[in-house]
C-alpha cells in the first residue's frame, strides 16, 4: 500500500475532537478494502462455530443463475434480519428438496465473506424443511450408514413354541400390561422374564442397552420383545439411538419390537428380526394361540378319521376286485377256457383242411382236363394220324423223296405207305 502523507492525514482530522495527535502517534492499522475483506474472511474461517452450522429462516427470494448456482435470501420473520446464501451448481443435485419463497427451511453450511459485495453469506450444502426436517435428515443419514454395515439384514426365524421369553420395557408402560395379558390368554404357563428399562428420555438408550445385555447374560430366554407402545417422535427418539439399534442387531437371540403404532417407524424396527405395530401384535407374533392350536388339532383329527375311512373303503373295493380277478384265474376256469380255445382251434383247423382239400381237388380236375386235351391218343381218336419215317422220326414236311416208306399211326392200329409224289400246300 502507498504510504500517506502525515500532514495530509492531519488536515483530514482537523476540526475533529478525536485526538488527532494520538491517532498519528499510535500504531493504528491501515487497510485497503480488500484487506478488510480478507481479514474478515480469515476471522470467519478460523471460527469453528461458523465453519459448520444450521441456520433456520424463511426464504424471501430464490433464484437460479444461468450457470446453475442457486442464490437465495433467508429472513428472520421476528427481527427482519436478512442472510444471503448460495448453493453452488455442483451441490444442487444433493439437495433434499428445492426451496420456494415463503418456506421456512433449515440450511446447513459455512458462513463466509463475499468480497465482491463486502457482505457475509452462507455457503449452503444442504436444505431441509424446518420443524422436524433436521431430525428426519439425521434419521435418514444414520439409517443409510447402518444399512450399509448390514445391521438390517439380520432376519432370523422365531421359535415356533418357545418355553421362555424376555420382555424389555418400562414397568409403568401400558404396552407391558398388554403383553402380559396377551401372553396369558394365548399361551398360559409360559415363563416370561421381565427386564425393566427406561423407554423415554436422555437416559433411555443406555437403560435399554443394559436391559438387553442382562437378558443375554441370563441365557434362558429363546426370544426377546422390546416394547413401548407408541408416542410422539420425541418420545420414540431413544429407539433411533445408534447404541440401541446395535444392541438389537447384535443380540444373540431373535428380537421382536413392538415400539409404536403402524404410522411409527424406528431404526430399532429395522434391526429387529420382526417388527410388530403394537406390543400386543408383538406378543401375538412370539407365541401361538393354544385355543387355535386345539382347534387345528381337532380339525386334523377329523381329517385323519375321514382319510382313514376313505382309505379303508378303497381297500375294500380293491379286495372285492381282487376276488373277482381270482375267480377268473381259478385252475378249473383256466382249464375250461383252454378247452374252449382248443375246440375253436380244432374247428378252424378242420375247416382250413377241408377248404384246402377242395382247392386241390379242383386244381387236379383242371390239370386232368388239360392233360386229356393234350393226349396224342385223344387227337388220333378225333381222326388225326401220326406219320413217321423208317427211322421213327415224325414227318412234318411234304418234301420227301419219292419211294420213301412211311409208317402211319391211327387210333386203331397203323399201316405202311410209300411216297409216290408230293405237292405244295395250297395258298390261302
Amino acid at each position: 500500500m502507498r504510504d500517506l502523507d502525515p500532514q495530509a492525514m492531519a488536515l483530514a482530522f482537523d476540526g475533529l475532537d478525536c485526538g488527532t495527535e494520538s491517532f498519528l502517534a499510535e500504531e493504528v492499522p491501515l487497510l485497503s478494502v480488500g484487506g478488510v475483506s480478507g481479514y474478515l474472511k480469515s476471522l470467519l474461517a478460523g471460527d469453528p462455530y461458523l465453519a459448520r452450522l444450521w441456520v433456520v429462516g424463511e426464504v424471501s427470494s430464490c433464484q437460479r443463475s444461468r450457470n446453475g448456482h442457486l442464490f437465495l435470501t433467508l429472513v428472520d420473520p421476528e427481527s427482519g434480519d436478512l442472510l444471503k446464501g448460495v448453493v453452488w451448481q455442483s451441490q444442487t443435485a444433493r439437495l433434499s428438496f428445492w426451496p420456494e419463497v415463503g418456506q421456512r427451511v433449515l440450511a446447513l453450511g459455512q458462513l463466509g465473506i463475499y468480497s465482491g459485495g463486502s457482505y457475509y453469506r452462507l455457503v449452503i450444502w444442504q436444505l431441509l424443511p424446518a420443524g422436524e426436517g433436521l431430525l428426519a435428515w439425521r434419521f435418514q443419514q444414520l439409517k443409510a450408514r447402518l444399512a450399509a454395515e448390514g445391521l438390517f439384514d439380520n432376519q432370523r426365524p422365531l421359535p415356533t413354541h418357545p418355553q421362555c421369553i424376555a420382555v424389555v420395557s418400562s414397568p409403568d408402560a401400558a404396552g407391558w400390561g398388554d403383553i402380559r395379558r396377551t401372553l396369558n390368554q394365548r399361551y398360559p404357563g409360559l415363563r416370561v422374564l421381565f427386564a425393566p428399562a427406561q423407554v423415554q428420555g436422555e437416559a433411555a438408550p443406555e437403560s435399554i442397552v443394559r436391559a438387553i445385555r442382562r437378558v443375554e447374560r441370563d441365557g434362558r430366554a429363546e426370544v426377546l420383545i422390546v416394547a413401548r407402545g407408541g408416542g410422539s417422535g420425541e418420545d420414540l427418539a431413544c429407539f433411533n439411538d445408534e447404541r440401541v439399534v446395535r444392541a438389537i442387531a447384535e443380540c444373540s437371540i431373535p428380537v421382536v419390537t413392538g415400539i409404536g403404532h403402524q404410522r411409527d417407524e424406528t431404526l430399532a424396527d429395522y434391526a429387529a428380526d420382526y417388527a410388530a405395530h403394537t406390543p400386543t401384535a408383538a406378543a401375538e407374533r412370539v407365541v401361538p394361540d393354544l385355543r387355535e392350536l386345539q382347534r387345528q388339532a381337532f380339525q386334523l383329527r377329523q381329517q385323519l378319521v375321514e382319510r382313514t375311512l376313505h382309505a379303508l373303503e378303497k381297500a375294500e373295493q380293491r379286495w372285492h376286485h381282487a376276488q373277482r380277478r381270482l375267480a377268473q384265474v381259478h385252475p378249473e376256469r383256466l382249464l375250461q377256457q383252454a378247452q374252449e380255445r382248443l375246440a375253436q382251434q380244432q374247428q378252424r383247423l378242420v375247416q382250413a383242411v377241408r377248404h384246402r382239400l377242395q382247392q386241390q381237388q379242383q386244381r387236379h380236375q383242371a390239370l386232368q382236363q388239360h392233360l386229356q386235351a393234350l393226349d396224342p391218343a385223344a387227337v388220333l381218336r378225333r381222326g388225326y394220324a401220326l406219320v413217321r419215317d423208317e427211322r421213327g422220326s415224325l414227318v412234318r414236311s411234304h418234301r420227301l423223296p419219292p419211294q420213301t416208306r412211311l409208317r402211319i399211326q391211327l387210333a386203331s392200329g397203323s399201316l405202311w405207305a410209300r411216297v409216290e409224289e408230293s405237292h405244295e400246300p395250297p395258298q390261302t
